[in-house]
């Protein structure tokens, strides 16, 4: 059986889905690499971050040649 994170790597998970946006919000669509980047927060919760906001259909996530772009919804 699965256990829950703790509350606090929730909280940290939230606050870089906040960034994810606002970075989003400020350039507009990006490969998935440069949005790690531009975020600043370890790969992980980046990733985890996006799990987030495609789970509350915030954004999009669409393949280009060999790329990933991530846009907001």
């Amino acid at each position: 059986m699965a256990t829950a994170p703790p509350a606090d790597a929730i909280g940290q998970i939230g606050d870089t889905a906040g960034l994810v946006w606002q970075v989003l919000d400020t350039h507009g669509p990006l490969p998935l690499a440069k949005l790690i980047k531009a975020v600043e927060a370890p790969r992980d919760q980046t990733m985890q971050a996006l799990g987030w906001l495609a789970r509350e259909d915030k954004i999009t996530i669409t393949e280009e040649k060999r790329k990933k772009i991530v846009a907001l919804v």
